[in-house]
Formats: C-alpha cells, sequence, structure tokens
C-alpha cells in the first residue's frame, strides 16, 4: 500500500481567516453516515506574523519576496499545530486520510479582466512536515469556470443546516462577513455571498488606536462600547458601491481596508462634527450589522439566523446584530453544538473529503461557475 493511502476516515480542516489572528483546525471523522467533529484547535499567531500577513493585503515593495517566504512561514506553522494537535488525540500521522488546506488569503480579485485569488501556506511543505496528503487550493477551479471562487461554505451549510419548515440564514462573520440563504420547503434555489465587512475593519482601526495594547482586538466590544453611533459616517460608508451590488460577489481585506475608511472619514474630520476614535469603532460595527440585516431581510421576512465566526463571540455586536433581526430568530452555531470558531475549518474538511469521493464542492447559483464540480488538487508528502 502506498505511504498516502490511509484506511481510516479522519480528516483535518485547516482555516487561517482574513482576521489573520490563527489558525482554526477542525478534527472530523466521516466513517459513519453523515460526520462527527471529533475535536478542534486553536493556535494563535504571534504580532510578527500576524503583521505579515496583513502587509500582504495590499501591493507594497518586495511583495513576491515578501509573500513566497510567508507561503513557506506559514506552512511551518500549520504544520507544527497539526502535529501538536494530532499529538494531543493520541493519534499518527498514519491516522488521517487527509488535511483539507484553505490557506491564508491574501489577494482575492474575482472581478478583475483576468480574475484570480491567492492563498498561500504551502500544500507541499504542510504534506511533507505532516507526512499527511494534502488537498488544497480549493479556490481556483471554480474561478477558471468562471467564478468568484467564493463563498465556499453555502454546499456545506445546505447539507446540514437546512430545514424544510423554515428559512435559514447563516452568517459567518470573520474579517469578512458572508451569508447563505437556504429556503425552506426544500427549494434549491440557494443563495450566498460576502456581505461586507466583519471584524476586518473594527480590528484595524482598534489596534490603530490601540498599539501598546496586548490584545489585538475589542475584546466584547468595551471600547465600542464607549463611543456613539455616527449616523452621517454610517450612512456613508453603507452607499458604497458593493452593497448594492447583486450576487454573486465577494470581497476581502483588499477592498474593506483602513484607507477605504479615511475616504468616508476625511469630508467629516474637515466639518464641524464631533468625531472620537470610539465613535468610529461603535460606527465600524454597526456597519457590519446593518449590512448583515439588511442582507436578512431582504432575503426572508421570517429566518432562523445562525451566526458563526469571531463575531459571534462578541456580545454588544450580537445585540447589536439581533436588534436589527428583531423579526428573526437569532441564534449561534455553538447552541446548536457546532464551535463558532471551528465551522470553517470543519467545511474544509469536508471538501477535503468531497475531493476524495469526487462529491461536487460548489454551488454554481452562488459563485457564479457554468458548472458544478469536485474542488482542489492533492498534494503527497
Amino acid at each position: 500500500m502506498p505511504k498516502h493511502q490511509v484506511q481510516s476516515n479522519l480528516y483535518i480542516g485547516l482555516m487561517s481567516g482574513t482576521s489573520a489572528d490563527g489558525i482554526d483546525l477542525a478534527l472530523v471523522d466521516f466513517s459513519t453516515t453523515g460526520h462527527q467533529l471529533v475535536a478542534s484547535y486553536y493556535q494563535a499567531y504571534d504580532n510578527d506574523t500576524q503583521a505579515k500577513i496583513i502587509a500582504l493585503y495590499r501591493p507594497g515593495a518586495d511583495e513576491i519576496d515578501r509573500a513566497g517566504l510567508l507561503d513557506k512561514l506559514l506552512a511551518q506553522q500549520f504544520a507544527r499545530a497539526i502535529n501538536t494537535f494530532i499529538q494531543q488525540q493520541n493519534l499518527t500521522s498514519a491516522d488521517i486520510k487527509a488535511i483539507g488546506n484553505h490557506g491564508q488569503t491574501i489577494r482575492h480579485r474575482p472581478t478583475d479582466k483576468f480574475p484570480f485569488t491567492l492563498q498561500i501556506g504551502c500544500n507541499q511543505t504542510l504534506a511533507c512536515l505532516t507526512n499527511i496528503k494534502v488537498i488544497g487550493k480549493f479556490r481556483d477551479k471554480d474561478i477558471a469556470l468562471g467564478g468568484q471562487g467564493a463563498p465556499l461554505v453555502p454546499a456545506y451549510h445546505q447539507a446540514i443546516f437546512a430545514n424544510a419548515n423554515s428559512d435559514v440564514c447563516v452568517v459567518n462573520i470573520g474579517g469578512i462577513s458572508n451569508i447563505t440563504f437556504l429556503p425552506k420547503q426544500g427549494n434549491t434555489n440557494v443563495s450566498g455571498f460576502d456581505t461586507g465587512p466583519g471584524n476586518a475593519l473594527l480590528d484595524d482601526w482598534y489596534r490603530l488606536h490601540h498599539q501598546d495594547c496586548p490584545n489585538t482586538i475589542d475584546l466584547d466590544g468595551k471600547w465600542a462600547a464607549t463611543g456613539a453611533v455616527h449616523t452621517a459616517l454610517l450612512a456613508a460608508m453603507l452607499a458604497d458601491n458593493y452593497f448594492s451590488l447583486a450576487a454573486p460577489k465577494s470581497t476581502g481585506r483588499e477592498y474593506f481596508h483602513l484607507n477605504w475608511l479615511t475616504d468616508y472619514l476625511a469630508p467629516l474630520q474637515l466639518s464641524e462634527q464631533a468625531l472620537t476614535a470610539a465613535d468610529v469603532q461603535i460606527t465600524l460595527m454597526a456597519l457590519t450589522c446593518q449590512s448583515i440585516a439588511t442582507t436578512i431581510n431582504s432575503l426572508s421576512s421570517a429566518a432562523e439566523v445562525i451566526i458563526c465566526g469571531g463575531g459571534a463571540n462578541n456580545p454588544l455586536l450580537m445585540n447589536m446584530l439581533t436588534t436589527l433581526c428583531d423579526q428573526h430568530l437569532v441564534t449561534t452555531a455553538t447552541s446548536m453544538g457546532i464551535a463558532n470558531d471551528s465551522l470553517e475549518a470543519l467545511v474544509f474538511a469536508w471538501l477535503a473529503f468531497a475531493f476524495d469521493n469526487n462529491i461536487n464542492g460548489n454551488l454554481p447559483k452562488v459563485t457564479g461557475a457554468s458548472r458544478a464540480t469536485t474542488l482542489g488538487l492533492a498534494f503527497y508528502p
């Protein structure tokens, strides 16, 4: 038996999101009907690694060299996290069928003349350092078929969250927010797209004003709570063209960044309207919540709304979003037995399983691809 063939049905999913806060891992067992999340693991990035990732979200000097070096550095960190995780679970590399590696997105240009997306965290290096087959580059084929390459989670959401008696909206609030809409009564007209910023602008603005703080995020929204929503700034940002685009659509931190915010802040700062840094923080939170709520309200009059991702851990954000969605039932993935922060990692374990079993991983109605297809490429140790 070749060394890369494994008889178990254990897969590891790996996700490093646009917040660039760390590595999420999910160990998933596909050996029975359906599948089961066995365990999850999180490894935070150190400040230097996080800074290197964020610096590549926009063009800059020596970016090819910096991207190439970070590609290998992240693969080494991914491998250390996986090897530690496996040991904690009393397993060996021989017990794992494959790793589904999303990698770290540093550029996503799905609407350019020649569309592309770039995720780093070298798949081949990861396979060699863990001695486990790696399935990666999940987004490339969808883009080659005319799609956005994102979001990829709706196919999985449909498999586990669809409800014949109720519309369901699954909202992941990471650095960027995305939504999956699952109509009731078995309707196959599933849709999904990026609604706009999630935590990315909140985190960037917080770090800009708290450079000596050990926390790299506004924990529980405590700083934001000291400010007041600036209605003129909120209205100006919501008027951005992205929010009125029809689906399919996807975006990233190369679009929603601090310079984007500055373009909307500058006219207000030149006027006599008082605006504190904390006011901007709570207004950015309102931008995230309002753009999500407006989307949900346009899709359904009464839905079950399942929130996952880092935003689900922020009580201030959750309270604001729940208020804006008062005609819907808002809950979290945790309340349904799935850890908020491990859901996306679980999805990429499922996509690796789908690759091995010739199961389509994209939904053309969601991404805009010309056809459904299996996603990913295999890399062997």
